[in-house]
């Protein structure tokens, strides 16, 4: 039996007083690259502090803390004051799907290639495998995704839905798939560099957790990028059989 998904919940904020209100509201906030830059970087699923993030788009301390009032007070972001810190944060799963989303439907074609090394570097190994907020995303969340699929433990034919198997899989690993609210138990989260869907929702954040924490996989550079480790690689060809990554 398969466990179908449902549409995330959305966010606790609302922007404006109507449907078509909110989303221009959400489309302007989202229209300035400051803005949208911030929104990309908080994409690992962590907290930020404000120079974190005025840093990280080169703008003044200032201009980045007037952005993001504008995206706390939209719904976009949260945030957490810790002594003189101000930590921000996207809102939701929800929200950082719709930000993803976003980022697959402007990816940049195929003849565009990054201007310096460094910067092409950067661009391949998120390619390779990044976090896409609490799940694993890039050619390594592919690589899984179709691992399970193949396995039995995923069906894809008809939306997402995690089967028994699946279930029982998770259970044999010791991963708990505890739901919150009306977060959907899977998801598919299109993923901007493969061009096809990865695994997401409860069990996506709970898989990338775990991986994380084992050591399966790590983060490198200082943005969302990760590499499988060769404990990682043992451990999915044990638990999924995955030999090739397409690297």
């Amino acid at each position: 039996m398969a466990h179908p998904s449902h549409n995330d919940s959305q966010t606790g904020s609302q922007i404006g007083s109507s449907p078509a209100r909110r989303l221009a509201a959400l489309a302007t906030l989202l229209a300035d690259e400051t803005r949208a830059s911030f929104c990309l970087a908080l994409l690992d699923g962590r907290a930020w502090t404000a120079g974190e993030l005025a840093r990280h788009a080169r703008v003044a301390p200032s201009t980045a803390s007037e952005h993001l009032g504008k995206l706390v007070a939209g719904g976009l972001l949260t945030e957490e004051r810790q002594g003189r810190h101000r930590y921000v944060r996207l809102a939701d799963a929800a929200m950082a799907h719709l930000v993803e989303d976003l980022a697959a439907h402007a990816a940049p074609s195929a003849d565009e290639r990054p201007r310096t090394l460094r910067a092409a570097s950067a661009s391949s190994a998120m390619a390779r495998g990044r976090t896409c907020y609490d799940h694993l995303a890039g050619r390594i969340g592919i690589v899984i995704t179709d691992a399970m699929t193949e396995r039995g433990l995923l069906r894809q034919d008809a939306g997402f839905a995690l089967t028994d198997a699946g279930l029982g899989w998770f259970g044999a690993l010791g991963i708990p798939l505890q739901r919150t609210g009306r977060r959907p138990l899977v998801r598919a989260c299109l993923d901007w560099t493969e061009r096809r869907p990865h695994l997401a929702g409860v069990a996506g954040a709970a898989f990338c957790g775990h991986a994380l924490d084992a050591g399966w996989c790590v983060r490198i550079g200082s943005e969302r990028a990760v590499k499988v480790t060769a404990e990682g690689e043992r451990a999915l060809r044990e638990t999924l059989g995955v030999v090739e990554w397409g690297d």
